[in-house]
């Protein structure tokens, strides 16, 4: 089987659509967002996978807010699309609807961006094919994946544990709930 070199969005886009049954609710009667995560990893795998044509591992699950709560009843679908592509990973960007099947109304609950790596039988990861950006939306859903990447690696470093220096953010804390006893 030859991979190939690159590849549309729309090659490996992927939908699903499922009924909110009872089972999947919390104690308020709402679906669970545990239950919602889930599924969005397994889309995410699953467009990584179609992607990459290997078996994908999740590295990172980038921000996910959850907007909206999910009735009992309504008809969830997700969409998930390969966002950024690196040598071994990929972003792909999950949108979750809900739609009241009674109304047919639609709201978007949450949309996150999960980060996949692609592995051989070995566990070890391996190239992936690259990205053909056609149209003015591809250009900013990589472009933006590429600066969200930037950011999370500063304020990864700005952070770092032998260089922080606690003085100089303690006034900070003084807007929040807390005690500092050092």
């Amino acid at each position: 089987m030859n991979m190939k070199k690159y590849k549309t969005t729309r090659e490996s886009s992927v939908r699903i659509s499922e009924l909110m049954l009872p089972s999947h609710s919390n104690f308020s009667g709402k679906i669970h967002g545990g239950y919602i995560l889930s599924l969005m990893d397994q889309i995410a795998f699953a467009c990584a996978s179609k992607h990459s044509e290997v078996y994908c591992v999740t590295a990172s699950v980038d921000k996910v807010d959850f907007l909206k709560p999910i009735e009992v009843g309504e008809l969830v679908t997700m969409k998930a699309s390969i966002n950024h592509v690196g040598k071994t990973s990929m972003v792909v960007g999950v949108r979750v609807e809900a739609e009241n099947i009674q109304t047919g109304k639609v709201k978007h609950c949450n949309s996150s961006y999960f980060t996949m790596v692609a592995k051989n039988d070995k566990g070890k990861s391996i190239p992936i094919p690259g990205l053909i950006l056609e149209n003015k939306t591809a250009i900013r859903r990589f472009v933006r994946s590429t600066i969200r990447k930037e950011e999370a690696m500063a304020r990864r470093n700005r952070f770092k544990e032998s260089e922080f220096e606690h003085e100089a953010h303690l006034e900070i804390l003084d807007q929040y709930n807390v005690k500092v006893t050092l």
